[in-house]
């Protein structure tokens, strides 16, 4: 697997998706930098704070051992991870409007609890070998250096066929479209690191 460089063009599922609506929209939320900074500009919204925060506590479990995942509340640690995004950090218009998704995300949290599934399962963690870069990579062009790149939410490991499944977890109002490559991206980065994995 190609580590790749910050100077590589890095695609991923979300930056296709913004080629293909709009290639203006693709440049700006994937390549225009700031030119004080230097840096690309990333605008929160409450949408995005609500599936960060969510994501967060849920991702936070493969760290622990199968059978200690929900001995301790992950109410409480989505009420901590969510500070980091309260206010103007999480682009709340004001309090009201910062309850509605706070609420929202407290009722995905109970409902986990309530229904952990796989969760409870053993899980497999992409581990990398360059830490510098944490997500796992498939070289899609030597030429034109170019890195397909994804986050896989989690990897639930079936010991009786040694198998895995790919878990997203969803917290938006719509359904991934039918046509999506998500999917595709992730079942292939996920052979690519195949031989790169710890169980959990």
């Amino acid at each position: 697997m190609s580590s790749g460089s910050y100077s590589s063009v890095w695609v991923s599922n979300s930056s296709i998706g913004d080629f293909l609506k709009c290639k203006r929209l693709y440049y700006l939320k994937n390549v225009y930098k700031d030119p004080v900074t230097n840096h690309k500009i990333n605008l929160i919204n409450p949408h995005l704070a609500l599936g960060q925060s969510v994501h967060e506590v849920l991702e936070s479990l493969a760290d622990i051992k199968t059978e200690d995942r929900f001995k301790d509340s992950i109410i409480v640690k989505f009420e901590n991870i969510w500070k980091s995004f309260s206010g103007d950090l999480g682009g709340f218009a004001d309090i009201n409007e910062e309850k509605v998704f706070k609420d929202r995300g407290l009722k995905m949290i109970q409902r986990v609890i309530d229904n952990p599934g796989p969760l409870l399962n053993k899980t497999l963690k992409l581990k990398d070998k360059d830490p510098k870069f944490s997500m796992p990579r498939f070289k899609l062009s030597e030429q034109e250096d170019i890195i397909l790149c994804g986050k896989v939410d989690w990897l639930e490991y079936i010991e009786k066929d040694d198998s895995i499944k790919i878990i997203d977890f969803k917290t938006g109002a719509h359904d991934e479209s039918p046509d999506s490559l998500q999917l595709p991206i992730y079942c292939l980065l996920v052979k690519e690191c195949q031989n790169e994995v710890l169980v959990a």
